[in-house]
């Protein structure tokens, strides 16, 4: 009997663990699309993983390190009219354990001129407490 509620308090603290952990992979994309929305692209970069193994895949060819994304995002967004206004459709999260969790969605931009957008696929990993993006692919 003392094994079945051991059982039971273990799984209610999983999912109860995990459910938070899914708020808080979201929490990061939504201030990073406050960030973009003000124009602050450091302040967007906020939500990657500050390293040089973060990884960064494009249309073009793989990033790698936050430098080099931030410089990346710089070029393709030198000013706020090119950032115009980022929204995002969050299709799916899954928290795969404590670490480690992924993400599928689109993203869309309302510029004066045009309304480009793609989907994206997110691996998060929670470093020293924080979730953070380590690996970004964005079509």
């Amino acid at each position: 009997m003392k094994k079945l509620i051991f059982s039971y308090i273990l799984i209610f603290y999983s999912c109860f663990s995990h459910a938070q952990d899914k708020q808080a992979v979201v929490k990061v994309l939504e201030t990073q699309r406050q960030a973009w929305n003000r124009g602050d692209l450091e302040g967007y970069m906020q939500g990657y993983w500050k390293s040089d193994s973060l990884v960064f895949v494009g249309k073009n060819a793989p990033v790698y390190g936050w430098q080099s994304t931030l410089g990346r995002y710089k070029k393709a967004y030198p000013n706020k009219a090119a950032m115009g206004q980022l929204q995002f459709d969050i299709i799916q999260v899954k928290v795969l354990d404590d670490t480690n969790a992924f993400m599928l969605g689109a993203w869309h931009l309302q510029r004066e001129k045009d309304a480009p957008g793609g989907y994206f696929t997110l691996w998060f990993r929670k470093i020293n407490g924080e979730w953070k993006i380590v690996c970004d692919h964005t079509s």
